[in-house]
């Protein structure tokens, strides 16, 4: 029997070569792949769960601060506070008042900002829905006035008007709460809002700030 021949063992040689190399590198294209995706899944998981711990920590961090005391408030004790609906007017001992016998219609308070004074009674019957009253006088700077206001805008169960006879530039109040700041920038306005807004001393939550009276 004839040999083979030499030219055509050494092609087929080279082919299964070439074929073992193209398995090889087909092997480790596939392990390059794997690896990279179990890295890029092990990333977006790292990834995931870091954002939802700092986004925890945030969220923590945030609860404490509101539920922290704010510094300089005032507080009346809410059952010495009357809570009559009243047609008459009403002599309140702090301004502006914090809670009492009040009108038997609320001021809108859905992020209204009122330019003029609003009555007391209708305020006051406001803050037992569980709004905040966010008040200033001359003594605060239009800038802060606006900044305020843009902040009141954007919080439902708010309202916001000028108070002339106040002793503070700027105070916020709520039910039996009461604070006085000098600036729209001042941590505590955040922190009142979000400690008061429907908050746990409200007489009445979730009755209505809408429907009530509005500036004429």
């Amino acid at each position: 029997m004839a040999s083979k021949n030499p030219d055509n063992q050494s092609r087929q040689a080279r082919i299964a070569e070439m074929r073992a190399a193209d398995r090889s590198r087909d092997r480790r294209n596939k392990a390059i792949a794997i690896t990279a995706s179990a890295a890029v899944v092990a990333g977006l998981v790292g990834f995931g769960a870091w954002v939802m711990t700092d986004q925890k920590q945030k969220a923590d961090a945030t609860k404490a601060a509101i539920a922290a005391p704010v510094t300089g408030e005032q507080s009346w004790e809410a059952a010495k506070l009357g809570r009559n609906h009243v047609e008459t007017p009403v002599k309140y001992e702090m301004t502006p008042p914090v809670g009492g016998d009040h009108h038997t219609r609320w001021m809108n308070c859905n992020g209204d900002v009122y330019k003029n004074p609003v009555p007391e009674v209708n305020a006051v019957h406001s803050l037992e829905h569980g709004a905040v009253w966010v008040t200033y006088n001359e003594k605060a700077a239009k800038g802060e006035v606006d900044k305020l206001a843009e902040t009141v805008g954007k919080t439902p169960y708010t309202l916001m008007s000028p108070v002339k006879e106040q002793a503070g530039a700027i105070m916020l109040s709520a039910w039996g709460k009461q604070v006085t700041v000098d600036s729209a920038a001042d941590p505590r306005v955040a922190q009142f809002l979000g400690k008061y807004v429907q908050g746990p001393q409200t007489p009445e939550p979730g009755a209505a700030c809408t429907n009530g009276l509005a500036e004429k």
